[in-house]
């Protein structure tokens, strides 16, 4: 019999609340089985705990849950990696470019904040020489 998960167990596991894991479920990111009355207990393959692991991974890495999702549902398509690799240094590519970008522009903040520091303190030990 296959493992299956309901959903405070995975939320247990990964330290998420049970709302989270309804928004990854809407996102398409998890495809749980319905039971009980009206379909109300989901119940979660062991699928469904692999794709939840590596959508916590990708965020961890700073990709949009969108980013998440392509990559993840390309390795549901048939078993041919070339395509699936290209598709993931793709958007890793593109990933590390905004964050360079946002680097550059924060080294450009503190480059700032230090010249405003430096006439500030050049400014206070004027003013205390003066009294």
């Amino acid at each position: 019999m296959a493992t299956t998960y309901t959903i405070s167990d995975l939320a247990k596991e990964f330290d998420l609340t049970t709302r989270a894991m309804r928004f990854y479920e809407d996102m398409g990111l998890l495809q749980p089985e319905r039971e009980g009355a009206g379909g109300r207990n989901r119940i979660y393959s062991a699928r469904d705990r692999t794709r939840l692991k590596l959508t916590l991974r990708a965020k961890r890495l700073g990709l949009s849950l969108g980013e998440a999702k392509e990559i993840i549902d390309s390795y549901d398509s048939p078993r041919d990696t070339a395509p699936q690799l290209k598709k993931f240094l793709a958007i890793l590519a593109d990933h590390r470019k905004k964050l360079e970008d946002q680097m550059l522009d924060l080294q450009a903040n503190l480059d700032e904040l230090r010249t405003h520091e430096k006439e500030a303190k050049a400014l206070l030990a004027k003013a205390e020489k003066a009294k």
